[in-house]
């Protein structure tokens, strides 16, 4: 259920991430929300205790070194054999002259995932214990930091992708490692969904009532409330406070404008080439949709359309408008435009299916003659769309919206 805010009696106060509304938290009763009275962004979220999200922190943890260890996808065309593992398409990514589209693959896939489920396990374990030791908050400040590039999901939609494109080779069969990969994404979705993340910052260090004159701030990242100066850590998670984010605006439009940029030659040029009896043939990420169709795969080909397609439409339009508003000081659909900016700001790593994908044909479609995928220059120019439309809707600050109308400079 939801509570209101306004009825609260208790004495926490937070400072909204969306909106900058300082207000007081009720207390909650299990599975209840508490929502801003002006954005309705979620501001705590009362789930099961520790014990729930660190048994699916260090499940997801097993799952993912297995995933690490034994292959995920095995084919088998005219007698000849081949299987990968998770490291092998990062490895032939580099090995094709691609070395930073591989090391975004290994990061996205391996160590950021594993470095999100090992810190919060770590977390969860030293909070459970009842230690308050100063590197928690920090620790687990970068888990949150963490958890938009671990794309374990995305990972699993991409090599279902992969695995229908495969089909149409030879004989395909899932190995123990991608078994455990799709365990992995399970997991890590359902830890994001029970971790209590306010009662994780409490455990760290409770918050205190906020004394002084000076302008309130609120931590970007625990929503801590202090009257401290302006760029100085906040004592619980030692993140940099300001009263808005830097020079939001001026970086975000350098971002959007690289991004739109980069969409064109994305979506334009092959993302890879599929060789078949000595011939390739180039295939963009268009050309991929219309196989998926083809071939009856109508739910797959809708995913990657508004994955890889209309996401980043979206994500460049939806923040041109959001800093078009700011400038404009515009008043009208304001809690419109933040939740659209929530939206955004979460979908963004979905449209990298077609590079997970990309990695796993890479590694597992080299066949000699008979049969080769190799990567082209639109592979690079889509994840580097990915990747800056996803820091570009990070570095808008959404509480300009609502200074521009209240005639804040920002």
């Amino acid at each position: 259920m939801d509570t209101p805010l306004e009825e609260s009696g208790a004495a926490e106060e937070v400072a909204c991430h969306d909106c900058a509304q300082v207000q007081t938290l009720p207390p909650l009763g299990l599975r209840s929300l508490a929502r801003c009275i002006r954005c309705d962004a979620v501001l705590d979220r009362r789930e099961p205790p520790d014990s729930t999200p660190l048994a699916l922190a260090l499940a997801g943890l097993f799952c993912g070194l297995m995933a690490n260890a034994f292959p995920i996808i095995e084919v088998n065309l005219a007698g000849r054999v081949r299987d990968n593992l998770l490291v092998s398409g990062p490895r032939a990514l580099i090995s094709d002259r691609m070395p930073l589209l591989g090391l975004l693959v290994a990061f996205f896939s391996i160590v950021f995932p594993l470095l999100w489920l090992g810190a919060v396990a770590y977390v969860l374990l030293r909070v459970r214990s009842g230690t308050r030791a100063r590197e928690l908050g920090p620790l687990f400040r970068l888990a949150e930091r963490l958890r938009p590039w671990a794309m374990t999901e995305v990972y699993v939609i991409g090599g279902f992708v992969a695995f229908t494109r495969l089909e149409e080779l030879g004989r395909v069969s899932i190995g123990v490692g991608g078994w455990a990969v799709a365990a992995t994404a399970f997991l890590t979705f359902l830890v994001d969904q029970v971790l209590d993340r306010r009662h994780v910052w409490n455990s760290i260090r409770r918050p205190t009532r906020v004394r002084g004159t000076g302008p309130t701030l609120g931590c970007p990242q625990c929503d801590l409330v202090t009257r401290l100066p302006e760029g100085t850590r906040c004592p619980r998670c030692r993140c940099p406070m300001w009263r808005r984010k830097p020079n939001s605006v001026n970086r975000t439009v350098a971002l959007v404008i690289a991004g739109a940029a980069l969409y064109f030659p994305a979506n334009i040029l092959p993302i890879m080439a599929v060789g078949r009896l000595g011939h390739p043939a180039p295939d963009t990420i268009l050309s991929g949709i219309g196989e998926l169709s083809r071939r009856g795969y109508w739910p797959l080909a809708i995913i990657v359309l508004v994955a890889s397609v209309l996401v980043p439409v979206l994500k460049l339009l939806s923040l041109t408008w959001f800093v078009v508003a700011v400038q404009q000081r515009w008043g009208w659909g304001l809690r419109f435009r933040t939740r659209l900016y929530r939206l955004v700001d979460g979908i963004g790593r979905w449209s990298n299916i077609d590079v997970f994908m990309i990695s796993l044909l890479v590694a597992l479609v080299q066949f000699g003659v008979l049969a080769t995928v190799e990567p082209r220059a639109g592979a690079v120019a889509f994840a580097a769309v990915v990747v800056v439309t996803m820091f570009a809707s990070e570095t808008f600050d959404p509480r300009l919206m609502w200074d521009a109308v209240e005639g804040r400079e920002e």
